[in-house]
């Protein structure tokens, strides 16, 4: 299995027009199936993102992280986002993408996304535990030249 993670491009446009704050608290994840074709270059809103999980232990929109944090390495030129790994307990479901956004008020037109995580192939939990383990590098990083 192949797990890719990408940026949405029109996140940094909405970081430096002050529309994310990334440490605030309200930075979310939810889960889509297969049926979601994410487009890295156009879909700036969460109102564009569709077929998100449905399934026990799993609430619409997702989850906030806990422990968001920024930090820029000097040595290496790197700027990363983290945050604790994320459980779905008791749950059952199946998602081959994880929808990273930021939380406006729970209104899907004005709540930019962030990031993606593409599992490479459709996850399933059965009355367990679905977790995502976040990279030991972040959620995403970026190198500043």
């Amino acid at each position: 299995m192949a797990v890719s993670a990408k940026l949405y491009g029109l996140c940094f446009t909405q970081a430096f027009d002050k529309e994310i704050d990334l440490t605030d608290g309200n930075v979310k994840v939810m889960l889509c199936t297969s049926s979601y074709t994410p487009d890295q270059d156009t879909h700036d809103y969460k109102d564009d993102v569709d077929n998100e999980v449905e399934g026990t232990g799993y609430t619409a929109g997702g989850t906030a992280l806990a422990n968001p944090a920024v930090a820029y390495a000097t040595a290496t030129n790197v700027w990363n986002f983290d945050a604790d790994n994320v459980t779905w307990s008791s749950s059952s479901l199946t998602a081959r993408y994880a929808v990273y956004y930021y939380n406006v008020g729970g209104t899907a037109a004005s709540s930019p996304l962030i990031c993606y995580v593409d599992f490479g192939e459709d996850e399933t939990s059965s009355n367990g535990d679905f977790t995502i383990t976040h990279n030991a590098d972040g959620i995403f990083k970026v190198t500043v030249s």
